[in-house]
């Protein structure tokens, strides 16, 4: 059915449009690449967020195993986009769609010695066929709730389809518990790669000289990834900050009328970072951050960080990346499925709001408290300490399967 699907709602999406054209070329594009001789390892991440997650132990691998082509499959279009020219990958492609003539001629021409799907997406006849040719298939930083399929009354066909994979590493004590409920006990609470991802940032050269030369001696507050939900509880804050504070926004969106609409609301001075050619940056008090690629490095300059996705329906952007520099978070109000946000509010790393009043004081107090603001931030760096280690435990494990050349 979703064959069938996929290519008609390309016709109304040009994201869908991508993903359905993507897929006609992979097979040509896996019989031109691999060759029957070659040793392959093969990731598959959803989207964006997984391929992060997963970087920590292809890294690992690619350094352990150079011998091995590395492969990533990716489901989203916008995963696949930003990341197909990766230098971690020999091949990056879209994963076929899940049918039993797929797989099987997926799987041949790609002839892995080993499978990793980063966190979860269950792909049952992808799960078969490799369990059929006896391919060792793991997940790593999986995560299982109630609410998934497994446990619903239509959804007990997929339960043994587990069977095929040989391990789980899993994020949290409660995924293990829930797959122990399903009979599964080859799981491994190895906590979340992601830590490792954001923990190895800081060994990097974060250096952006137009962040230099925008904050200067200022306060800087980053607000990133944000939607039109967060500026409007931002919006009454950053009116009232004083002149010392400057805000870099970087938006989900980069969308030309996106941002038109987002500096119309803006009552002071701001720029867009494609337009600051000829321009003082420190005379502004708001810049824009237009571009995809930064933020990460952005968050380095920091004092105070917002992350947007939590005050609508998006889902919260991701908060390590900016607590592994060691400042405090503020988020909206819908984080509940975000372990990681409500582990560090309860530790008073990150401060949860509902309105823009709430924010204002928050904001306040971290702009005007510098004990408790560098408190805050000691706490949100040291959460991410103590979470490190679950590449290793993966990368040992794997060193096991992989041991002798054939």
């Amino acid at each position: 059915m979703i064959s069938r699907v996929l290519p008609l709602a390309g016709l109304f999406s040009d994201k869908l449009q991508r993903s359905v054209d993507g897929r006609k070329v992979v097979f040509e594009l896996l019989k031109h690449k691999i060759s029957a001789t070659d040793r392959v390892i093969w990731f598959h991440c959803a989207s964006l967020g997984e391929y992060e997650q997963g970087v920590p132990v292809m890294e690992a691998l690619r350094q352990k195993y150079p011998e091995h082509k590395l492969i990533i499959t990716f489901f989203s279009p916008s995963g696949y986009e930003i990341k197909k020219d990766s230098p971690l990958a020999d091949v990056v492609t879209y994963m076929p769609l899940d049918t039993k003539s797929n797989a099987r001629k997926f799987v041949e021409l790609v002839h892995p010695e080993l499978v990793v799907f980063v966190k979860y997406e269950f792909w049952p006849n992808f799960l078969i066929q490799l369990g059929e040719m006896k391919i060792p298939t793991l997940y790593v930083s999986a995560t299982f709730r109630r609410d998934q399929i497994f446990f619903r009354w239509y959804g007990k066909f997929m339960q043994p389809v587990l069977q095929n994979v040989q391990h789980f590493f899993v994020q949290d004590v409660f995924s293990k518990e829930v797959l122990s409920d399903l009979g599964y006990t080859n799981a491994t609470l190895s906590g979340d790669t992601r830590f490792d991802r954001v923990s190895s940032q800081l060994e990097m050269d974060n250096t952006l000289v137009d962040i230099v030369d925008f904050v200067q001696d200022r306060l800087c507050v980053v607000c990133g990834s944000t939607w039109p939900e967060d500026d409007a509880v931002l919006l009454e804050y950053i009116h009232a900050a004083a002149p010392t504070v400057c805000f870099v926004m970087a938006p989900h969106e980069i969308k030309p009328t996106s941002l038109a609409t987002l500096q119309n609301k803006l009552k002071m001075r701001s720029v867009l970072l494609s337009e600051k050619d000829g321009k003082v940056l420190s005379d502004y008090q708001v810049l824009i951050v237009d571009a995809i690629g930064y933020l990460t490095r952005i968050y380095s300059y920091a004092d105070i960080a917002y992350v947007g996705g939590g005050m609508g329906t998006a889902g919260l952007h991701n908060i390590l990346e900016a607590a592994t520099f060691g400042i405090p978070i503020v988020i909206g109000k819908n984080f509940d499925r975000f372990l990681e946000a409500k582990q560090l509010q309860k530790l008073a790393g990150l401060f949860s709001v509902s309105t823009a009043a709430e924010l204002k004081e928050i904001m306040t107090r971290l702009e005007t408290d510098k004990n408790f603001r560098e408190q805050a931030g000691i706490i949100a760096g040291d959460f991410i300490k103590s979470h490190t280690g679950a590449t290793a435990k993966v990368v040992e494990y794997i060193a096991q399967l992989l041991q002798s050349p054939k």
